[in-house]
């Protein structure tokens, strides 16, 4: 396996970073606090997405991260995956931030594994894979029934806390939002004939 092409140095530095932040106990100074961030805290737009209630939450989203990532393995080297997750954590706190100004705290890589979702099954599409027709109508039915219906509520007492499930919504869209940008570009940069 060639480390600098494959996506997976970045997963297991991503799940570094979270493990030892998780240890070193550092939401006090990471996570997404709404009014720490409106006294120009703005980093906590990132880095609340690399902080977890607890160390389930913790297992629970690097799990996540490593199936999504397998899943969509194909898609991703090590640079455009560093790339996409940098993007999508930006986009997830930004959009958090305009799109839901009572959510006063949020932590943990759920909204970001649902655009990272969202944007390979997006990806396998765009190769002709069907099966992300599935996976993209699945993660939008999972998004719609947690708007409509509320959080698991299993999952919402493993992790300690309510889960965030505006996170999910903003992750989603923005992995949709960033796949059809890069597309975008991508079509303007094609050589014409």
């Amino acid at each position: 396996m060639n480390w600098r092409v494959s996506p997976w140095l970045t997963v297991l530095t991503v799940s570094v970073l979270c493990g030892v932040l998780q240890w070193a106990d550092a939401a006090d100074i990471m996570e997404y606090q709404r009014q720490f961030i409106a006294q120009g805290q703005w980093w906590r737009l990132l880095t609340g997405n690399l902080i977890h209630t607890n160390h389930w939450h913790l297992l629970m989203n690097l799990a996540g991260f490593w199936v999504v990532v397998f899943i969509h393995r194909i898609h991703y080297g090590n640079r455009h995956l560093a790339w996409l997750l940098l993007t999508l954590c930006i986009t997830e706190g930004l959009g958090l931030w305009i799109a839901f100004p009572t959510l006063s705290a949020y932590v943990g890589l759920s909204g970001v594994l649902h655009g990272l979702f969202a944007y390979g099954a997006l990806s396998d599409i765009k190769i002709g894979w069907r099966s992300g027709y599935l996976l993209l109508v699945g993660v939008m039915a999972k998004v719609t029934w947690e708007q409509t219906m509320g959080a698991n509520a299993e999952v919402t007492q493993l992790i300690g806390a309510r889960v965030a499930i505006e996170a999910h919504l903003v992750g989603l869209l923005s992995g949709i939002g960033i796949f059809l940008l890069v597309t975008l570009y991508q079509r303007q940069k094609l050589p014409t004939s």
